[in-house]
């Protein structure tokens, strides 16, 4: 189960935050994923569409902040991750679209 939180926007739609084990072997531990959407279960069933099918909701314990909500609204796919932020370190990741954390689908 991820931590994670959502938050409702004035026109009715909801932007979600998850913290998420990274899927790549050679990325570091974890990933911070947002998701803009009309509902939370919307939210959850595109994040399965791409992949990562065992990710859930529980509760509201890392809602996203008003950054992360700003940069999700501003992306054209309303899908972004960063890696989760490091409080020692003072250096700030730029948000990625989910396709590089993804990467091309594998060839059989």
């Amino acid at each position: 189960m991820a931590a994670g939180g959502f938050c409702k926007l004035p026109n009715g739609t909801v932007v979600v935050a998850l913290n998420l084990p990274s899927p790549a072997a050679d990325a570091p531990a974890g990933v911070r994923v947002l998701v803009h959407a009309r509902n939370r279960a919307r939210a959850l069933t595109r994040l399965r569409n791409l992949g990562l099918r065992a990710i859930y909701l529980r509760g509201n314990a890392a809602p996203p902040t008003p950054d992360e909500i700003t940069a999700v609204l501003h992306h054209p796919d309303g899908l972004i991750w960063r890696t989760n932020p490091d409080t020692a370190a003072l250096t700030v990741e730029l948000w990625h679209p989910i396709r590089a954390l993804l990467g091309p689908p594998a060839k059989a």
